[in-house]
Formats: C-alpha cells, sequence, structure tokens
C-alpha cells in the first residue's frame, strides 16, 4: 500500500511548493475566479483533447494559457465589466466541456476524476511532470519576485521603474494557467482553484511580510495535501475533496488567533 500512497504524496507535494506562491499573487490581484475561469477552460481542453485525440496535457494547457489571454485583452476594455467577463469563460467553458464530453457516445471516461481529481492514479511518470513544472515556475517567480512584487503593490512605480506591467501581469496569468492545467489531475477542475487560494488566504492571517506568507503558504499546502490523502486512505474518500477540506480546515484554524485578537 505505501507503494500507491508515495506517488501522490510526492506529487501533491511538489504542487504545494508552486501553489502556494502563486495563490499568494492570486489573494494578492484579488483573482480567486481567475483561477476558477481557467480550470473550466482546462476542462474544455480535455474535452477537445478526447474529441481530437490530442494529447491530454497539451490540449489542457492550450486552451488555458487562451483562456488567460481572452481575461488580458478583456481587461484592456473598461466598459466590460471584469466579473461578468469571468464568468463567461468560466461557465461557458465548462459548459462547452461537458457538452463535448456528452455528445461523444463512444468515449468511456470518468468524468468525477476529470471534475475532482484523481490523485490515486498518480503514476511516478506524472510526478516527473510536476516536479518538472514546480522547479520551471519557482525559477521564474525568484527571478522576477521583486518585479512581480512591484507591479502589485505600486504599478506605477513599476512602470516609473521601467517594468511593463501588461507583460508582467500576462506572464503571471500564463504561469497560473499552466499550473493550473498541471494540477488537474491531482485535485480536479472544481477545486484547484480553492487549493492554490486557501492556503495562501490562511497564511495571509498568520503573516505580514510577502517572503513569510509565500513560504507560510506553501507549507499549508503541504500539510493539507498530507492531511488530505489521510483522510483519503483511512475513509476511503475522494483524494481531492479530501485535501481541500484540509486546507479549508487549516484556514479555520488560522484565523482562530485573529478572532481572539480582534475580541
Amino acid at each position: 500500500m505505501i507503494e500507491l500512497i508515495l506517488p501522490p504524496l510526492f506529487a501533491g507535494l511538489a504542487l504545494s511548493s508552486f501553489a502556494g506562491p502563486l495563490g499568494c499573487f492570486m489573494v494578492w490581484r484579488r483573482m480567486a475566479f481567475f483561477g476558477d475561469a481557467i480550470a473550466h477552460g482546462a476542462l474544455l481542453g480535455a474535452a477537445l483533447g478526447l474529441l481530437l485525440q490530442l494529447q491530454m496535457n497539451v490540449a489542457v494547457m492550450a486552451v488555458a494559457c487562451l483562456s488567460a489571454l481572452a481575461l488580458t485583452l478583456a481587461r484592456r476594455y473598461p466598459g466590460l465589466p471584469q466579473d461578468a467577463v469571468l464568468a463567461v469563460i468560466s461557465q461557458g467553458s465548462l459548459a462547452f466541456g461537458l457538452l463535448l464530453i456528452g455528445l461523444q457516445h463512444d468515449l468511456r471516461v470518468d468524468l468525477m476524476s476529470l471534475l475532482l481529481g484523481d490523485l490515486l492514479t498518480v503514476t511516478y511518470v506524472d510526478v516527473t511532470l510536476i516536479g518538472g513544472w514546480a522547479v520551471f515556475a519557482l525559477t521564474i517567480i525568484a527571478l522576477f519576485w521583486r518585479k512581480l512584487l512591484l507591479m502589485i503593490v505600486d504599478p506605477d512605480l513599476a512602470r516609473a521603474e521601467g517594468f511593463s506591467v501588461q507583460r508582467l501581469s500576462l506572464m503571471l496569468m500564463l504561469l497560473i494557467a499552466c499550473s493550473i492545467a498541471i494540477a488537474i489531475k491531482i485535485v480536479g477542475v472544481l477545486l484547484i482553484a480553492a487549493m492554490m487560494v486557501i492556503p495562501a488566504t490562511a497564511a495571509r492571517l498568520l503573516c505580514r511580510s510577502p517572503e513569510a506568507m509565500v513560504l507560510i503558504a506553501s507549507v499549508l499546502s503541504a500539510l493539507s495535501v498530507c492531511l488530505g490523502l489521510t483522510l483519503s486512505y483511512f475513509a476511503d474518500a475522494p483524494a481531492g475533496p479530501a485535501i481541500v477540506c484540509a486546507a479549508v480546515c487549516l484556514l479555520f484554524t488560522c484565523a482562530i488567533p485573529s478572532t481572539l485578537r480582534a475580541s
């Protein structure tokens, strides 16, 4: 049984390493619903991949990136409400993805694994893929940390220092989109955004500096994976929802000191 648990554990910990920092950027920029929109777009990518017989990861990542580009372009039109654009892309992608899967009558696919993840079917090939992406994503964040942070804190100052805010914003959105596409198999379309945002939100209650928040978010994300896998193993529950439920419990636990101080 240990052999079955190790690949999901390694994959979940690798996911935590970049989900924590990217989740912090999503919280700082108030992009929580952006994650949902990208994740739902990933379902459409999976459906297109199955329909066109394309490699699943390639199709999912392509549609996720296209969704991020569409959201970036929509921000340039102030007449378009951003929440409405997010809703159209999110729900529209989800609806078209489910429709395409439903129309392929000869296709046998576990829809629940797409929606909720199937962590226990993760192989060492998946671990290598997620681990490689974790190294890449963390390297990009480290190289552009100061620029990204300045873009969030004071976009005007970032422009004054010669940084392209639009390019930095697009790079961050594409990085989040690709990360979501990579992590779909672990937590699923419906829960991946929560997996990124909830630990970051909990870390925000405990930390004041950005660097500490990123570190604590990654630690809480990894702890959520460990607790969720333990619950999944002993209760025979779906791993993806169990991990997110563990993250929610950690969030409430982290909120207790703040609540006591406020009272």
